[in-house]
């Protein structure tokens, strides 16, 4: 009996196919030229064009991956450290760097003693490191990358001395006081004193003369003659107000455009605030007068400091005002008043033409006072408190306009100083 094929279905890349049992001609591998055998073709170069994909792919990968850590990781870039130049990744940072280079030979400081020998090595300051001239803290140099063509300083530490006592003793400063001769006396450098130290180390136990650790410094007063340079200015000025006459000074002043210099008294600065704030308001220059007028020659040291600080003091409870410059009364300052206050103000203003206004000798003859003696840089002494001014305010509006006809330029005793400059006489220093 005669058995007939046997035809199998199977599923292949999602087809059907009819697949024949086997005959004579397939065990032998014949081809079978059937209709499935086209798309059997047809899956097997889908399969090889996916591999083709796959392959693409991992080389573009590795490709990309490859830039990405040469970018990143092992590229060299430039540097310099200490002056040296070298090459490391662009990852490197500065904390392997400084391990892989010993530190560049660079050490913490030593502990030292009193007397500056050795008590323990590298117990001292540590290493200091810079990057273009910022430094990196000591809990950052493993996370601080080193830039292309940074410039990295490694330096050692500094020593430290041992925890020590320290006493003191002061070293007077000297002096240089010369004010003949001068219509302003001028501070130009304060005193201050020295210091001279011995140090007794706790851990050594050893006790060293330090020497003078704080130089002293002369106190320095000159007398000077302001005379500006290609100017012919002068300066007016008004003391022991404000009083009732400091208003009408004020107007004919600000009528005629003319800023001036008042010397006031402590006491009446608190008497007249409002006049003293008009002054500062208008442009003029307000110093101190002390505080109550005395005869400063005749105090004593702390008398003396008490009065010229009172008089600062209620200048500036009445207008705010904070100034280091003064007037003694009478114009008595010499080298004593000098070296006792010389902390406490900058300059003691004097006067080169005194009009004798306190006398009264009449308005006419404040007037004369002032034209006879006007020559450039003069200090003119008038008053705008102490007594009956009146003079001094019927006498003003002349003064200004024959001074002007005369081609003077009015000044505060501030801008007389800055338009001298070098420019002004010394006075009995030659």
């Amino acid at each position: 009996m005669t058995k007939e094929p046997q035809y199998i279905e199977e599923l292949s890349f999602g087809d059907s196919v009819r697949r024949a049992g086997k005959t004579r001609g397939n065990e032998y591998g014949e081809y079978d030229a059937g209709p499935d055998n086209g798309r059997r073709g047809r899956g097997r170069h889908r399969l090889i064009a996916f591999v083709a994909i796959l392959v693409i792919l991992a080389l573009a990968g590795g490709s990309v991956g490859g830039w990405w850590m040469w970018d990143r990781h092992w590229r060299q870039i430039p540097i310099t450290v200490n002056g040296t130049s070298m090459k490391v990744s662009v990852d490197m940072t500065l904390g392997r760097l400084l391990r892989d280079n010993g530190d560049f030979d660079a050490h913490p400081g030593n502990l030292v003693d009193v007397a500056g020998d050795m008590i323990e090595k590298h117990a001292g300051k540590p290493i200091v490191v810079s990057i273009n001239g910022a430094a990196v803290r000591r809990d950052a140099i493993d996370s601080t990358t080193i830039p292309q063509d940074g410039m990295v300083m490694v330096t050692s530490g500094e020593d430290v001395t041992e925890d020590h006592t320290v006493s003191k003793e002061t070293v007077p400063h000297g002096e240089s006081i010369d004010i003949a001769g001068g219509s302003i006396q001028i501070l130009k450098q304060a005193g201050k004193d020295g210091v001279h130290e011995y140090w007794v180390g706790k851990r050594s136990g050893k006790h060293v003369d330090k020497g003078v650790t704080v130089e002293p410094q002369d106190t320095i007063v000159v007398p000077l003659n302001p005379r500006p340079e290609g100017k012919k200015v002068i300066a007016l000025t008004f003391d022991d107000g404000p009083s009732k006459y400091s208003g009408p000074i004020l107007d004919i002043l600000k009528e005629k455009g003319v800023k001036a210099t008042f010397f006031d008294v402590g006491e009446e600065c608190l008497s007249f605030p409002d006049a003293e704030k008009r002054m500062l308001e208008e442009g003029h220059q307000v110093a101190s007068h002390s505080n109550t007028h005395p005869d400063m020659p005749t105090l004593s040291r702390d008398a003396l400091r008490a009065e010229i600080i009172a008089g600062f003091s209620n200048m500036k409870k009445a207008s705010g005002h904070v100034t280091k410059v003064l007037r003694a009364p009478y114009g008595a300052f010499g080298k004593k008043q000098w070296q006792e206050t010389s902390d406490l103000i900058d300059m003691n203003v004097l006067w080169d033409i005194d009009t004798l206004d306190w006398k009264r000798p009449g308005a006419k003859a404040i007037h004369d006072a002032v034209m006879t003696g006007a020559h450039n840089g003069a200090i003119v002494l008038m008053h705008d408190g102490g007594g009956d001014r009146s003079q001094d305010v019927e006498a003003l509006p002349g003064i200004i306009d024959d001074l002007k006809k005369q081609g003077y330029e009015f000044v505060t005793i501030e801008q007389l100083i800055k338009m001298a400059g070098d420019a002004g006489d010394t006075g009995g220093r030659g």
